[in-house]
């Protein structure tokens, strides 16, 4: 494993880090075995930096279960999120972050981050309640080691943020896709510039990159290395720049694991060759062509009042271009739950923006959902599905 230096403690962060959002899930919820099973396997291979959110449902549980059994606390480094949206009082901030510490079963978090930042304003607010007096007793007490925040606006916002407080980190989607989308390679430089690490969310945009990357994309890749997986590409082209500090990777497999501790012990930065940044270049034109909604499956839109599947059905509208319309309709069906007796279709949307509101993405929900419904709803489908239903459910 390559380890890359926080200058400003000195902590020298696995360059792959584990993303613990997306765990191996069964009927009942997280699937213990198998996540044990990851988590320990990561940390063998060399991986100290594990990342989770109190929104993530069932995650700090988890993560902090597994931990504390195999005594892994002193040895590695666990960032946690602050729900800035359930925050009204500094009040509010102390509940939740003891909530987090309960649930991790520690007494500190070694990275404290303000969750899903959007807007200057949103960081504002959390001043004007006194959350900066709050964070300096807490980094004081030692429970908060280093404060940082998770982005998912523009540039522009990404700057002033930077410019407000003394941050010890930053945490910003960024992939081969996203190269100039949100803070983009802009913000990475800019945050480095500072000598603040770099944390990297979303590296294979909620997979996409890697098992969802259309055929044509693929074979660009795939000219200049066929034995390389498009997961081994997409990491690849990140761990190579200097100024990324670490890599979160939802790696809910201890082969996923295995597979992508391969990548980064092989990749220093700098070491890509140029005939592989321009199969990169040509795999991002090939994927843009097909990637018709930039939803990356984080589920914040859900629930849906409506009982919509909206990450679903996002996913089978992009596959409808990008593997043909009979794969992606026939994934729709199953988004849809043509099965369950009580199909939902996006044609059911009321617009009611509920969606909008939590999309880190900022895409307009409801007018992509009518996208869908052009797409992947023919004419007589209701009729033809309350027919079938019997046959179905």
């Amino acid at each position: 494993m390559e380890y890359r230096l926080d200058k400003k403690t000195g902590n020298k962060l696995s360059v792959l880090g584990m993303g613990c959002m997306r765990l191996p899930r069964g009927v009942a919820g997280i699937d213990m075995q198998r996540t044990e099973l990851a988590i320990l396997t990561a940390f063998e291979r060399g991986i100290n930096y594990f990342d989770t959110a109190y929104a993530y449902s069932g995650s700090e549980e988890a993560l902090g279960e597994v931990v504390e059994r195999n005594n892994l606390r002193q040895h590695i480094y666990i960032a946690s999120k602050l729900p800035h949206g359930k925050v009204r009082s500094v009040d509010d901030a102390e509940r939740l972050f003891t909530t987090s510490l309960e649930r991790l079963r520690t007494d500190y978090l070694d990275y404290y981050l303000i969750h899903n930042v959007v807007t200057f304003d949103q960081w504002q607010r959390l001043v004007d309640l006194g959350i900066e007096d709050w964070i300096a007793q807490k980094k004081e007490s030692g429970q908060i080691r280093r404060i940082g925040f998770s982005f998912h606006g523009g540039i522009a916002e990404f700057r002033q943020l930077l410019e407000s407080y003394d941050w010890d980190l930053v945490q910003i989607q960024y992939n081969y896709v996203n190269e100039h989308y949100q803070a983009g390679r802009e913000g990475m430089e800019l945050a480095a510039s500072k000598d603040i690490p770099v944390v990297v969310m979303e590296p294979l945009l909620g997979g996409r990159l890697a098992t969802g990357l259309p055929k044509k994309a693929a074979a660009e890749l795939a000219k200049v290395d066929p034995r390389r997986s498009p997961a081994s590409w997409g990491l690849r082209w990140l761990f190579d720049q200097p100024e990324v500090t670490v890599v979160l990777s939802g790696m809910n497999s201890e082969e996923m694991v295995d597979e992508n501790c391969e990548t980064a012990a092989k990749t220093a930065p700098g070491s890509m060759t140029e005939r592989e940044h321009e199969a990169i270049h040509a795999a991002r034109d090939a994927f843009q062509e097909g990637f018709k909604v930039p939803c990356t499956g984080c589920n914040y839109c859900m629930p849906c009042p409506q009982g919509l599947s909206i990450p679903s059905m996002f996913a089978a509208y992009n596959e409808s271009y990008s593997l043909g319309w009979y794969t992606g309709f026939f994934h729709y069906m199953l988004s849809i739950g043509v099965t369950s007796g009580d199909p939902r279709l996006a044609s059911g949307c009321i617009g009611c923006g509920a969606c909008v509101k939590k999309c880190p993405q900022h895409i307009e929900i409801p007018d992509r959902l009518g996208d869908v419904r052009r797409r992947l709803e023919p004419p007589g489908l209701k009729g033809a599905l309350k027919i079938a239903q019997p046959f179905l459910s």
